[in-house]
C-alpha cells in the first residue's frame, strides 16, 4: 500500500462542514467576499469644491441611510424585490455601510443589532443606538473612534414635547398621533492633538403617514430645537450641527420650507390643511374605523398609501399648531442647509436629507456628494440583488467649516 493511500483524507461531508464554518465566519465578520447577487452599484463621490492646501478647516464625511428593517418586510409591500430575506441583504448592506468610508454613520430602521455592530467595530466605528417605546429598530449613529469620542448623548421622544407654554399637558404638545418616532443625538469631541472642535449629530425617522403632514412637520421643528438646546447646553456654539436621516417628505413639503427658510406656496399650505387631525392614539375616545387594522398608522402594519382614519377633526383645546403658530414656531429655532441643495437640483427624488446647522464662528461648504443612483437602476424598484439592500437610497456628504468672512 502506498504512502498517499494511507493519508487521512476528509469524507465529503466533512469538507461542506469546514468551508460552512469559514464562511461563517467571513460572513459574520462582513468580509464575505463579493458575489453577484451580493453586489451593489458603485457611486463616486462628485467633487463640488476643490480642497486647497491653504484651508485647513474642519473636514467631516456623513452617511445616512434607512436600513429597511427586517422585521418590516413584508412581500406586499415590495412586490418587485428579489432580495427580501436576511441572508440575501446582509453582505450587500454591509458593503453599503463601509464602502464610503464615511467619519459619521447615521442610520435608521436599525434591527439585528447582534450582526451589525460587529461588522461596524471590526470597521473602526463605535455607536449609540436609541429606540422609541416599544419600537423593534431604531436610530444608530457610528463614528470612527481613531476620530471621535463620545462626550454624551439625548433621545428626543417627539409625543413627550411641548410646541407651546398654554393649556393642559395635551394642548402643550400639540399632537395629532402618538408615533413613538424619536431624534437620537450624541455630541462628538475630536481627538486630534491640541483639538477643541468636535460636532454634534442628530438622526432620525420622523411619522411615515403621507397624509399627517402636520405631525411630521411638528416632529422636524422639534428635533432643529432640541438639537441646537442639546449644542446650547453642552457650552459648545462653535460646533456645527449635523442633522440626518429619514424625514419622509419630498423637497417641496412644507415641513422642509419651514426647515430652510423659503416661502410657503399656496399649495403646501392646501396640503398641510387635512392633517389638523386627532388620531384615537391621542384620544381614545375617537372611534375606531372598523374596516381598519387596530395598529394602523405603525410602519410595521400600514399601507403607505392609505386615508387618514380612526381620527376626529382638531379642535382649539388639542392645541395643535396653527400655520401662523408654525411659521413662528420655526422663525424661532435655527434655519438649516441641505447638503444636496448644493450641487443637485432640488428636485431631484429624496425622502432623506443630510442637513447642516453651522457654528456661530464658522460657515460649512460642501466639499462632495455621494453620486446619486441612475434612473435605470431604479426602474424595478428597491431593494435588488446588485443594486441596494433597501429601499430607500444612501446619501453621503463631505462638508468642510472654514472663518465666516467678514462683511
Amino acid at each position: 500500500m502506498s504512502t498517499a493511500s494511507k493519508r487521512y483524507q476528509l469524507t465529503p461531508e466533512q469538507i461542506a462542514l469546514s468551508e460552512e464554518r469559514k464562511a461563517k465566519k467571513l460572513k459574520n465578520a462582513g468580509l464575505q467576499q463579493n458575489h453577484d447577487t451580493e453586489g451593489i452599484v458603485g457611486r463616486r463621490w462628485i467633487p463640488i469644491e476643490p480642497l486647497r492646501s491653504d484651508q485647513r478647516g474642519q473636514l467631516v464625511k456623513v452617511f445616512t441611510w434607512n436600513l429597511l428593517a427586517q422585521c418590516l418586510v413584508r412581500r406586499d409591500l415590495f412586490p418587485t424585490s428579489n432580495c427580501l430575506k436576511a441572508a440575501q441583504r446582509e453582505q450587500m448592506l454591509y458593503r453599503e455601510l463601509l464602502s464610503t468610508q464615511a467619519d459619521i454613520l447615521c442610520l435608521q430602521e436599525v434591527d439585528r443589532l447582534e450582526k451589525i455592530i460587529p461588522v461596524l467595530n471590526e470597521a473602526g466605528y463605535s455607536h449609540h443606538y436609541a429606540a422609541g417605546p416599544g419600537k423593534k429598530h431604531g436610530c444608530l449613529i457610528a463614528f470612527k473612534e481613531k476620530s471621535y469620542t463620545m462626550i454624551s448623548t439625548k433621545t428626543v421622544l417627539y409625543d413627550s414635547e411641548e410646541v407651546r407654554s398654554d393649556g393642559d399637558d395635551v394642548a402643550r404638545r400639540g399632537k395629532s398621533f402618538y408615533t413613538k418616532n424619536i431624534g437620537s443625538l450624541v455630541s462628538l469631541r475630536s481627538n486630534a492633538a491640541g483639538k477643541t472642535e468636535g460636532v454634534i449629530v442628530a438622526t432620525t425617522h420622523l411619522f411615515w403617514h403621507p397624509r399627517y403632514t402636520y405631525e411630521r412637520t411638528r416632529q422636524a421643528g422639534i428635533l432643529v430645537r432640541e438639537t441646537n438646546d442639546f449644542r446650547k447646553g453642552l457650552d459648545v456654539e462653535h460646533w456645527p450641527c449635523i442633522i440626518a436621516g429619514d424625514f419622509n417628505f419630498a423637497p417641496d413639503d412644507i415641513a422642509y420650507s419651514l426647515l430652510v427658510g423659503d416661502s410657503l406656496l399656496p399649495e403646501q399650505e392646501d396640503a398641510l390643511a387635512p392633517s389638523y387631525v386627532v388620531h384615537m392614539s391621542v384620544d381614545p375616545s375617537v372611534p375606531q374605523d372598523p374596516k381598519v387594522d387596530a395598529a394602523e398608522g405603525n410602519e410595521e402594519s400600514g399601507d403607505p398609501d392609505k386615508v387618514i382614519t380612526s381620527a376626529r377633526a382638531a379642535t382649539p383645546s388639542d392645541g395643535l399648531l396653527s400655520l401662523i403658530e408654525l411659521s413662528d414656531f420655526f422663525a424661532r429655532i435655527p434655519k438649516l442647509r441641505s447638503a444636496y441643495d448644493v450641487g443637485l437640483a432640488r428636485d431631484f427624488l429624496l425622502l432623506d436629507y443630510i442637513f447642516v446647522l453651522d457654528p456661530v464662528d464658522r460657515q460649512s461648504n460642501v466639499v462632495a456628494l455621494l453620486e446619486p443612483h441612475k434612473l435605470k437602476d431604479l426602474e424595478r424598484g428597491l431593494p435588488q440583488k446588485g443594486i441596494s439592500s433597501s429601499d430607500h437610497v444612501s446619501l453621503g456628504a463631505e462638508f468642510r467649516w472654514l472663518k465666516r468672512q467678514e462683511d
